[in-house]
């Protein structure tokens, strides 16, 4: 929190400030049918003058949100809406859906649909692997004829489980190293606590709500079946789309594995061979990378000069749809800042250490409470877990049990997710949600695996204490 604000409401004003935020935004949305970018807008301002934000530090607390967000997601999102519809409109995604009905069959698609996404989000951030998987989530609702979230929100459950839990993603190492817990041994209990919580929460739940939710058609995003699919004779090979797709998801991995390598001593600091390939590891420009290479190998190989016109309108094109996307995400990413800026969530977190509580439980709900308080999964996870920090290094707890409680922080960090959330915004506005669908579909999701990734972690921390 920034402690230039001099806020004078007690912990109860605050967290009726925010609840009052919540309610009128979801009114200005739902009933008043206001664009979610200026609803958040409009309550991200009021919210900060509510809770003392002076005029003077107005605008800088609104924008510090607003481009942090952006400066996350925004090249993500625009280098992977034009892979994506590269992939799309030279047949690539059609290849893809193909083979994977071909193998898992027509009834079995989400099921291989939510598998490959929990392999693919295992060193990719939520966004940036949901981005890049949409193309073949689309292919395959338009080859099925089916509801885009039979197939999309199975997807998204097994990429929330991954983020939420696993490292290499911050919030579990960002965890670990507050509690001074063993990375591997991090990953082993949420590997084996996340794994059958993607299999119940993120795989049948999601498709049990998206059966019963009214049909959703598939977006012209990123090409399609109306749209500008180039007319070809051959289709690309698959090993070629499967080289475009996962060529991000190698940078990545070499680019975590060399950084924990370096920080553990085991390699340099300072070799700036290493430094190289930890730069071309970083998401943005892995993306960048990919990109290129499936212009080449896709659109550009074999063709003539003139191609390149062709390439800049698909990029065109690509990019147009996913502007109010980037600016949405991007002022729910400012509303979640000013919420912290207000010090909600550390209020609320101070008042609840004092309960008493078991130092699991203890760290879930703190986490919990700060992620509904003011919508980030990365801060929650390391705020909960500073505060709890002392008390656990106090403690004798160490390897396994310790790690579990690492999970349960991290389970409580990534729940709950609502309109001060920008993964929210972005989710449904690739899907075609509306806000009300995604309070009944994503959040419940979200809630049941951050219950269940919990529920598994205090069962194991039971048996091992």
């Amino acid at each position: 929190m920034d402690t230039a604000f001099a806020f004078s409401l007690s912990t109860p004003g605050l967290l009726a400030v925010a609840a009052g935020a919540i309610a009128i935004l979801l009114f200005l949305i739902i009933k008043v049918k206001l664009h979610p970018f200026l609803a958040l807008v409009i309550v991200s301002i009021a919210t900060a003058l509510a809770t003392g934000v002076t005029v003077d530090d107005l605008l800088p607390t609104l924008l510090s949100g607003f481009g942090k967000t952006l400066g996350n997601v925004a090249l993500l999102i625009g280098f992977g809406a034009i892979l994506g519809r590269i992939v799309a409109i030279s047949g690539g995604a059609k290849v893809l859906a193909d083979t994977l009905i071909r193998i898992c069959g027509k009834q079995k698609a989400p099921l291989g649909l939510s598998i490959a996404s929990l392999l693919f989000g295992f060193p990719i951030f939520l966004d940036a692997a949901f981005v890049v998987m949409l193309p073949v989530i689309y292919s395959i609702a338009r080859e099925l004829r089916g509801s885009l979230l039979i197939y999309a929100l199975p997807a998204a459950g097994a990429f929330l489980v991954m983020h939420a839990l696993v490292p290499p993603h911050p919030g579990p190492v960002a965890a670990a190293v507050f509690l001074e817990g063993d990375i591997g041994m991090v990953l082993l209990v949420a590997l084996i606590v996340g794994l059958p919580t993607w299999y119940l929460a993120g795989y049948q739940l999601s498709l049990w709500l998206a059966k019963r939710t009214p049909f959703h058609p598939v977006p012209d995003l990123m090409g399609g079946a109306d749209s500008d699919e180039v007319e070809r004779t051959s289709l690309p090979r698959f090993s070629t789309i499967l080289l475009v797709l996962l060529l991000p998801l190698v940078l990545i991995f070499m680019n975590t594995g060399i950084t924990t390598l370096i920080s553990a001593g085991t390699l340099p600091e300072g070799n700036p061979v290493l430094g190289t390939l930890t730069l071309i590891g970083e998401t943005p420009v892995a993306l960048l990378i990919s990109l290129c290479l499936a212009m080449w190998l896709l659109l550009l190989r074999g063709h003539e000069k003139g191609a390149m016109g062709a390439v800049n309108e698909t990029i065109e094109k690509a990019l147009a749809p996913v502007c109010s996307i980037i600016l949405i995400t991007g002022a729910g990413g400012m509303f979640g800042g000013v919420l912290t800026a207000s010090g909600i969530g550390e209020a609320l977190a101070d008042s609840l250490q004092s309960l008493g509580l078991p130092i699991l439980v203890a760290g879930y709900v703190i986490a919990a409470v700060i992620r509904i308080a003011q919508g980030s999964a990365t801060v929650a996870g390391t705020t909960a877990a500073g505060i709890l920090a002392p008390a656990v290094l106090d403690s004798s707890l160490s390897g396994m049990p310790l790690a579990c409680v690492v999970v349960a922080v991290v389970a409580g960090a990534i729940g709950y997710s609502h309109v001060n959330d920008s993964g929210f915004w972005l989710v449904g506005r690739f899907l075609g949600m509306e806000t009300k669908t995604m309070l009944k579909t994503w959040s419940v999701v979200s809630t049941a695996i951050s219950l269940m990734a919990f529920g598994l972690a205090w069962a194991l921390f039971a048996m091992l204490t």
